[in-house]
Protein backbone atom coordinates (compact mmCIF):
# COMPACT_ATOMS: atom_id res chain seq x y z
CA UNK A 1 0.00 0.00 0.00
CA UNK A 2 1.24 3.46 -0.95
CA UNK A 3 1.89 5.42 2.27
CA UNK A 4 2.99 8.60 0.46
CA UNK A 5 1.44 11.77 1.90
CA UNK A 6 -0.33 13.71 -0.83
CA UNK A 7 -2.85 16.50 -1.26
CA UNK A 8 -6.42 15.31 -0.84
CA UNK A 9 -7.69 15.94 -4.37
CA UNK A 10 -6.05 13.12 -6.42
CA UNK A 11 -8.28 10.05 -6.08
CA UNK A 12 -6.17 7.19 -4.74
CA UNK A 13 -7.72 4.88 -7.33
CA UNK A 14 -7.04 7.23 -10.25
CA UNK A 15 -3.49 6.60 -11.48
CA UNK A 16 -3.63 9.43 -14.02
CA UNK A 17 -4.58 12.00 -11.38
CA UNK A 18 -1.87 10.74 -9.03
CA UNK A 19 0.77 10.90 -11.76
CA UNK A 20 -0.29 14.44 -12.67
CA UNK A 21 -0.19 15.50 -9.02
CA UNK A 22 3.19 13.86 -8.37
CA UNK A 23 4.98 15.01 -11.52
CA UNK A 24 3.31 18.13 -12.91
CA UNK A 25 0.92 20.10 -10.72
CA UNK A 26 2.67 22.94 -8.94
CA UNK A 27 6.01 22.36 -10.66
CA UNK A 28 7.34 25.74 -11.91
CA UNK A 29 7.01 25.74 -15.70
CA UNK A 30 8.79 28.14 -18.05
CA UNK A 31 8.20 26.32 -21.34
CA UNK A 32 5.89 28.32 -23.61
CA UNK A 33 4.51 25.20 -25.27
CA UNK A 34 3.46 23.63 -21.99
CA UNK A 35 2.18 26.94 -20.62
CA UNK A 36 -0.09 27.26 -23.66
CA UNK A 37 -1.29 23.68 -23.18
CA UNK A 38 -2.17 24.39 -19.55
CA UNK A 39 -3.95 27.59 -20.55
CA UNK A 40 -6.01 25.80 -23.19
CA UNK A 41 -6.97 22.95 -20.87
CA UNK A 42 -7.87 25.31 -18.01
CA UNK A 43 -10.18 27.22 -20.35
CA UNK A 44 -12.06 24.02 -21.11
CA UNK A 45 -12.11 23.04 -17.44
CA UNK A 46 -14.31 26.01 -16.48
CA UNK A 47 -17.41 24.57 -14.82
CA UNK A 48 -16.05 21.03 -14.95
CA UNK A 49 -13.72 18.86 -12.87
CA UNK A 50 -10.01 18.69 -13.63
CA UNK A 51 -10.35 14.89 -13.68
CA UNK A 52 -12.69 15.17 -16.67
CA UNK A 53 -10.19 17.30 -18.58
CA UNK A 54 -7.16 15.23 -17.62
CA UNK A 55 -8.75 12.04 -18.90
CA UNK A 56 -9.48 13.77 -22.22
CA UNK A 57 -6.05 15.41 -22.44
CA UNK A 58 -4.71 13.23 -25.25
CA UNK A 59 -7.96 13.72 -27.20
CA UNK A 60 -7.47 17.48 -26.84
CA UNK A 61 -3.86 17.09 -27.98
CA UNK A 62 -4.95 15.38 -31.22
CA UNK A 63 -7.90 17.72 -31.78
CA UNK A 64 -5.86 20.89 -31.27
CA UNK A 65 -2.77 20.12 -33.35
CA UNK A 66 -0.52 19.04 -30.47
CA UNK A 67 -1.40 22.30 -28.68
CA UNK A 68 0.32 24.38 -31.36
CA UNK A 69 -0.91 28.00 -31.06
CA UNK A 70 0.19 28.83 -34.62
CA UNK A 71 -1.99 26.04 -36.06
CA UNK A 72 -4.93 26.84 -33.79
CA UNK A 73 -4.78 30.56 -34.57
CA UNK A 74 -5.59 29.72 -38.21
CA UNK A 75 -8.58 27.46 -37.52
CA UNK A 76 -11.57 28.12 -39.77
CA UNK A 77 -15.31 27.60 -39.29
CA UNK A 78 -14.84 24.19 -40.88
CA UNK A 79 -12.31 23.32 -38.17
CA UNK A 80 -14.74 24.55 -35.51
CA UNK A 81 -17.47 22.30 -36.90
CA UNK A 82 -15.06 19.37 -36.84
CA UNK A 83 -14.27 20.07 -33.17
CA UNK A 84 -17.98 20.37 -32.35
CA UNK A 85 -18.43 16.86 -33.77
CA UNK A 86 -15.47 15.43 -31.81
CA UNK A 87 -16.91 13.37 -28.95
CA UNK A 88 -13.45 13.00 -27.41
CA UNK A 89 -13.28 16.62 -26.22
CA UNK A 90 -15.60 19.12 -24.51
CA UNK A 91 -17.87 20.30 -27.30
CA UNK A 92 -18.53 23.84 -26.19
CA UNK A 93 -18.59 26.27 -29.12
CA UNK A 94 -17.82 29.32 -26.97
CA UNK A 95 -14.77 27.63 -25.44
CA UNK A 96 -13.57 26.47 -28.86
CA UNK A 97 -13.93 29.93 -30.41
CA UNK A 98 -12.25 31.49 -27.37
CA UNK A 99 -9.32 29.09 -27.73
CA UNK A 100 -8.78 30.21 -31.33
CA UNK A 101 -8.84 33.87 -30.28
CA UNK A 102 -6.62 33.20 -27.28
CA UNK A 103 -4.04 31.43 -29.42
CA UNK A 104 -3.83 34.54 -31.60
CA UNK A 105 -3.39 36.75 -28.53
CA UNK A 106 -0.84 34.30 -27.09
CA UNK A 107 1.27 34.75 -30.25
CA UNK A 108 0.97 38.54 -29.94
CA UNK A 109 2.32 38.36 -26.38
CA UNK A 110 5.21 36.18 -27.53
CA UNK A 111 6.06 38.77 -30.15
CA UNK A 112 5.92 41.60 -27.62
CA UNK A 113 7.74 39.92 -24.71
CA UNK A 114 9.88 37.38 -26.65
CA UNK A 115 8.24 34.60 -24.63
CA UNK A 116 4.84 34.10 -22.98
CA UNK A 117 6.82 32.93 -19.96
CA UNK A 118 8.34 36.40 -19.44
CA UNK A 119 4.89 37.94 -19.61
CA UNK A 120 2.87 35.58 -17.44
CA UNK A 121 5.37 35.15 -14.59
CA UNK A 122 5.45 38.91 -13.99
CA UNK A 123 2.20 38.51 -12.03
CA UNK A 124 4.11 36.68 -9.28
CA UNK A 125 7.25 38.78 -9.68
CA UNK A 126 8.89 35.89 -11.56
CA UNK A 127 8.94 33.57 -8.58
CA UNK A 128 6.78 30.87 -7.03
CA UNK A 129 4.46 31.93 -4.22
CA UNK A 130 4.87 29.41 -1.40
CA UNK A 131 1.43 29.10 0.16
CA UNK A 132 1.98 26.80 3.16
CA UNK A 133 -1.64 25.65 3.41
CA UNK A 134 -2.38 22.93 5.96
CA UNK A 135 -5.99 22.29 4.90
CA UNK A 136 -7.42 21.92 1.40
CA UNK A 137 -10.39 24.12 2.36
CA UNK A 138 -8.05 27.06 2.93
CA UNK A 139 -6.84 27.12 -0.69
CA UNK A 140 -8.54 30.08 -2.43
CA UNK A 141 -10.33 30.01 -5.78
CA UNK A 142 -8.62 33.24 -6.79
CA UNK A 143 -6.14 35.81 -5.46
CA UNK A 144 -5.08 39.38 -6.13
CA UNK A 145 -2.44 38.00 -8.51
CA UNK A 146 -5.00 36.04 -10.53
CA UNK A 147 -7.29 39.11 -10.53
CA UNK A 148 -4.46 41.20 -12.01
CA UNK A 149 -3.71 38.49 -14.58
CA UNK A 150 -7.35 38.30 -15.66
CA UNK A 151 -7.62 42.06 -15.99
CA UNK A 152 -4.55 42.31 -18.19
CA UNK A 153 -5.46 39.30 -20.34
CA UNK A 154 -8.94 40.73 -20.93
CA UNK A 155 -7.39 44.06 -21.92
CA UNK A 156 -5.29 42.18 -24.45
CA UNK A 157 -8.37 40.56 -25.98
CA UNK A 158 -8.41 37.12 -24.37
CA UNK A 159 -11.83 35.47 -24.23
CA UNK A 160 -13.53 33.12 -21.75
CA UNK A 161 -11.11 34.15 -19.07
CA UNK A 162 -11.76 34.65 -15.37
CA UNK A 163 -9.77 35.02 -12.18
CA UNK A 164 -10.65 31.45 -11.13
CA UNK A 165 -9.35 30.07 -14.45
CA UNK A 166 -6.21 32.19 -14.04
CA UNK A 167 -5.63 30.84 -10.55
CA UNK A 168 -6.09 27.24 -11.68
CA UNK A 169 -3.49 27.98 -14.36
CA UNK A 170 -1.14 29.48 -11.76
CA UNK A 171 -1.47 26.38 -9.60
CA UNK A 172 -0.78 23.99 -12.46
CA UNK A 173 2.16 26.02 -13.80
CA UNK A 174 3.79 26.28 -10.38
CA UNK A 175 3.38 30.03 -10.06
CA UNK A 176 1.99 29.18 -6.66
CA UNK A 177 2.91 26.12 -4.60
CA UNK A 178 -0.49 25.05 -3.30
CA UNK A 179 0.52 21.54 -2.31
CA UNK A 180 -0.49 21.09 1.32
CA UNK A 181 2.38 21.34 3.78
CA UNK A 182 2.10 17.63 4.63
CA UNK A 183 2.25 16.65 0.93
CA UNK A 184 5.64 15.30 -0.16
CA UNK A 185 5.58 17.57 -3.23
CA UNK A 186 5.34 20.76 -1.18
CA UNK A 187 8.82 20.35 0.23
CA UNK A 188 10.33 19.20 -3.08
CA UNK A 189 9.06 22.27 -4.92
CA UNK A 190 10.04 24.58 -2.06
CA UNK A 191 13.59 23.16 -2.01
CA UNK A 192 14.00 23.65 -5.76
CA UNK A 193 12.65 27.19 -5.46
CA UNK A 194 15.12 28.03 -2.67
CA UNK A 195 18.03 26.63 -4.70
CA UNK A 196 17.02 28.65 -7.76
CA UNK A 197 16.72 31.80 -5.65
CA UNK A 198 20.22 31.20 -4.27
CA UNK A 199 21.79 31.03 -7.75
Amino acid sequence: MDETKRCVWPNEKDDLMIEYHDKEWGTPCHDDGILFEYFLLDTFQAGLSWRTILHKRENFRKAFGDFNPIKISKYTEEDVMGLMNNAGIIRNRLKILSTITNSQKFLEIQKEFETFDKYIWQFTNHKTINSNFKKHEKIPAKTKESDAMEKDLRKRGFKFIGSTICYAFMQGAGMTNDHLVECFRHGEIDDKHRKNQAK
